[in-house]
């Protein structure tokens, strides 16, 4: 049976001798009589009843009654408390009917199990660490009720103030019970409003939004701040204040703060009650300096704020520490900063002097590393741009911390401690670091916009034996292209400041286009070879860096589908008709050896996910140094971040390049290669779709009849065939703004930003026509054109010859009705000496139906898209959406809204 376990223990009963009360008096004057002193008797013998665990001696201990000693009803009454103090018992009762005292007990049964019921939210470990109750363990109603209490806790830590614990009890054989609580946890207790009272200057929405508590709504979907939280209530108060201070409004407080939980405790109605005060500005601004190589004038005129701005405490703040830094850039750590206030109340501005206090030029005593427990000392001490010995400079601390932050082996906002030294003028700089795993295993499946479904496989280690070197392996396979790549990188050879990687390859890579929905595989480009990279530093932000790449290229097309007899020798030849010259030319297997120089400057905090700083490269390749393949190529990327305040990250990317073949060509064919060209498109543009952007040639064929002269050209444009071309030169900008979301977007991993792009390709020279078709004429020779105005062609004739250059005529059994190639005008044979037969044959003709090719997309103008994306850590992989919308572009480009990747990198 479950008996509940709410009600309050009642008080246990004792039994002992009664005492006669005095015989009532005859009436008479009121006199108090004095109460009879109990006479004490002495115990002759004492027993315990009742006991099944416990031992009587263990009973009696907790007790002073003894036998052979005197006792009272006091000292019964103290033996009982005494015994349901040791939470042994359930009941006790004491007889002291004679001298033979007897203590009959009932013990406190055994817990079997603690059993947790309607519990979701909060898993049994995570309960069990809190409550008390516990196997074996003497069950009381008072640890009982204790440990309600603290579930009830666990809940409301959670947000759920409707959580309702409900305890039982199962009694069991043997004195043993299970325990059970009965989980109702109830929904999530959800700010309803937030009310603010005494605000005139700014809106409750400008204040709300200054909060870190967020209403429950629609707009506030994914934000975890929605529901109420005592600490964020005392940190959104100190949050108002550094608004109201960062406008001006130096008198503000918040008078109360008040969160009040509806009746059905599933909401909460916050109100603050706040006074903003005047408005203050800025007095005079000075700065008085102990330190002799400062200039106070000079330094008050650098500051930031002056006279006449409006007070802002944030601004201030950034003054310390810009005067901070000032200090620790002349060698003085411990530069105490602080400023002095002078409030005018009636002029309403506030004066500030800027005291610095004197200080002693400080040495950087020792520098220690802790927390690194496979990353080698030297690998950290060799990204300190100081040494031991060296002055204190903060710039160059700065450096440092940046610089070990972008090894990406620690924990983010990875800092340099300071520490005092063993002298005034000597300082102690600790790099407690933090490792994080450096070593990547990926095995994943994805579908991608560009390359349909892909597998990947890739292994990495970028901190191999704790030495900073970079171990890598990757497979990659999708329909349209395979690769597969082994990496090495030594960014310190031989301990000096040299880095040396080396690649080694092989890409498989097919391009397309599009035929209705159908893609079709233009040319196989089949690439096998390495590349040695070597980097050197020439200044703290500059680094030189030379390569060496040798590759052979072997470029394909499919012989079904791009290939006929052209010229008649019985030899299949790749056929314009069907491929196009531009890639015809491309056909073949080249050795291509080049080498490459780039400039680089490097200032940003982090190369994993930089927020300020900027990066430079300026680089130039020169194809020829043996090999078959020769050109020029230049090629610039340049980056800007800046922290625009509020969790906002700006940045301003551009890249371009340029090639120039260093070859010769008479036939007036492009003389740089169309598998050596630049390309543009989705993924780095985006708004346009996969080599989207630049010169290209599209095929656009006919419908209707000659004869008609209702030709048309299709309109349609999955129905025509475009082939991009690449080109010379290409230019691309980007303006980006990553905008901060509420933490419950930040735990998914999410971060949105908003873009502008433009850019252009083009350069190539303009490809001669693969095919001319005649136009139509009339019986007197009138040339037609089509309703539209344009010419009406004919097919084009394509007279098939042998090998010797005969015509070739089409004969057809007549027993089997099988057609036959014959160079027989009459009958048939194999030869025109050996012709059997009087059946007139047809000429073999393969006409080409008409079609109009058009070379567009040729041009500088820049191509402008705006629009926003998404990147999300999900759980099955990188995600990164793109909407985008192509505002500017060039007859040909193809343009594309929507552009995912899933499972690869972005």
């Amino acid at each position: 049976m479950l008996s509940g376990l709410a009600s309050a223990q009642t008080a246990p009963a004792r039994r002992v001798m009664p005492v006669p009360a005095p015989a009532p008096q005859a009436a008479a004057p009121v006199v108090v009589a004095p109460v009879p002193v109990q006479q004490a008797r002495t115990i002759r013998s004492l027993r315990v009843q009742g006991s099944q665990r416990l031992e009587p001696e263990t009973v009696l201990s907790y007790t002073r009654l003894r036998a052979g000693e005197a006792f009272t009803n006091e000292t019964i009454d103290q033996a009982i408390k005494d015994l349901l103090a040791s939470e042994l018992l359930a009941d006790v009762e004491i007889d002291t009917t004679t001298d033979d005292v007897v203590i009959r007990i009932r013990e406190n049964p055994v817990i079997n199990r603690v059993i947790y019921e309607g519990n979701k939210r909060l898993k049994n470990d995570k309960i069990q660490k809190e409550v008390r109750l516990a196997p074996r363990q003497i069950f009381t109603r008072t640890a009982v009720r204790a440990d309600v209490a603290r579930i009830v806790e666990l809940y409301r830590r959670q947000g759920r103030f409707a959580a309702n614990i409900e305890p039982k009890m199962v009694s069991l054989d043997q004195n043993r019970v299970d325990v059970i609580f009965e989980i109702d946890e109830g929904p999530k207790s959800k700010v309803r409003q937030i009310n603010i009272i005494g605000n005139e200057v700014f809106s409750d929405g400008k204040l709300r939004g200054e909060m870190a508590t967020k209403t429950s709504s629609l707009m506030n979907l994914l934000s975890s701040n929605t529901s109420y939280d005592q600490d964020r209530l005392a940190y959104d108060q100190q949050k108002l204040r550094q608004f109201y201070l960062t406008e001006g409004y130096a008198d503000f407080r918040v008078i109360s703060a008040v969160a009040e939980l509806t009746p059905d405790k599933r909401d909460f109605i916050i109100t603050y009650v706040v006074e903003e005060g005047p408005r203050y500005k800025f007095g005079p601004v000075t700065v008085d300096s102990a330190i002799r190589d400062f200039d106070d004038k000079r330094l008050a005129t650098a500051l930031a704020i002056k006279e006449g701005q409006f007070y802002n405490a944030k601004a201030v703040e950034d003054t310390i520490e810009q005067l901070s830094e000032t200090a620790g850039a002349f060698g003085y750590a411990f530069a105490d900063v602080r400023p002095e206030y002078q409030r005018d109340r009636e002029a309403l501005t506030m004066s500030i002097n800027f005291h610095i206090g004197e200080s002693n030029r400080t040495y950087v005593e020792r520098i220690e590393i802790t927390g690194n427990r496979q990353t080698q000392d030297k690998v950290i001490r060799r990204e300190f741009r100081v040494a031991e010995g060296d002055a204190f400079n903060t710039f160059l601390v700065k450096r440092s911390q940046d610089r070990i932050n972008s090894l990406g082996y620690f924990q983010d906002k990875f800092e340099i401690e300071r520490k005092e030294g063993s002298a005034p003028d000597r300082i102690v700089l600790a790099a407690n670091v933090e490792e994080r795993p450096n070593g990547e295993l990926t095995l994943s499946a994805g579908f991608s916009s560009l390359e349909r479904f892909i597998v990947q496989a890739s292994i990495r280690q970028r901190n191999f034996r704790g030495m900073g070197q970079t171990v890598s392996a990757s497979v990659d396979y999708s329909s349209y292209s395979k690769s597969v790549e082994l990496g090495f990188t030594e960014p310190y050879l031989f301990d000096t400041n040299i880095a040396l990687g080396g690649t080694l390859f092989r890409q498989d890579y097919n391009a397309f286009n599009y035929i209705g929905s159908d893609r079709s595989t233009t040319y196989s480009q089949v690439a096998t070879g390495g590349q040695l990279v070597a980097g050197l530093p020439l200044t703290e932000y500059w680094t030189l860096s030379a390569r060496y790449t040798l590759r052979q290229d072997n470029v394909t097309l499919d012989r079904g589908s791009f290939y006929s007899d052209v010229d008649g020798d019985g030899d299949l030849e790749c056929d314009p008709l069907k491929a196009g010259r531009y890639y015809c030319e491309a056909v073949g297997n080249r050795i291509t050896s080049l080498v490459g120089l780039s400039l680089i400057y490097d200032s940003l905090n982090s190369r994993l996910r930089p927020t300020r700083g900027q990066r430079l490269s300026v680089g130039a390749d020169f194809a020829g140094l043996g090999g078959e393949v020769r050109y020029a190529r230049a090629r610039f990327e340049g980056a800007k971040y800046w922290n625009v305040g509020s969790g906002f990250i700006a940045s301003l990317t551009a890249e371009g390049g340029y090639i120039h073949s260093l070859e010769k060509r008479a036939d007036g064919i492009e003389p740089v290669r169309i598998t050596d060209r630049f390309y543009l498109g989705e993924p780095q543009f985006r708004g346009f779709d996969i080599r989207g952007v630049g010169p290209r040639v599209q095929r656009i064929g006919y419908t209707g009849t000659v004869a008609g002269g209702n030709q048309a050209l299709v309109t349609d444009r999955d129905q025509i065939i475009d082939d991009a071309l690449g080109g010379k030169a290409y230019y691309l900008t980007k303006a980006e703004l990553e905008i901060p979301l509420g933490a419950g977007a930040q735990e998914l991993g999410l971060r949105p930003s908003i873009f502008v792009m433009a850019g252009s390709l083009f350069g190539i020279r303009r490809p001669g026509k693969t095919i001319e078709f005649a136009q139509a004429t009339d019986s007197a020779g009138k040339l037609l054109f089509n309703a539209d105005g344009s010419p009406s062609l004919l097919p084009k004739d394509n007279f098939l010859k042998d090998a010797n250059g005969n015509q070739l005529y089409l004969y057809t059994d007549p027993s089997t009705g099988v057609q036959s190639a014959t160079p027989c005008t009459v009958g048939f044979g194999t030869a025109l000496t050996n012709c059997v037969g009087t059946s007139i044959n047809p000429i073999a003709n393969a006409q080409t139906a008409p079609f109009f090719e058009r070379f567009v997309g040729d041009s500088a103008k820049p191509r402008i898209s705006v629009g926003f994306g998404v990147n999300w850590n999900s759980p099955f992989g990188p995600l990164r959406i793109d909407v985008a919308k192509a505002l500017v572009t060039v007859d040909g480009d193809d343009d594309k809204l929507v552009t995912f990747n899933v499972g690869t990198q972005f």
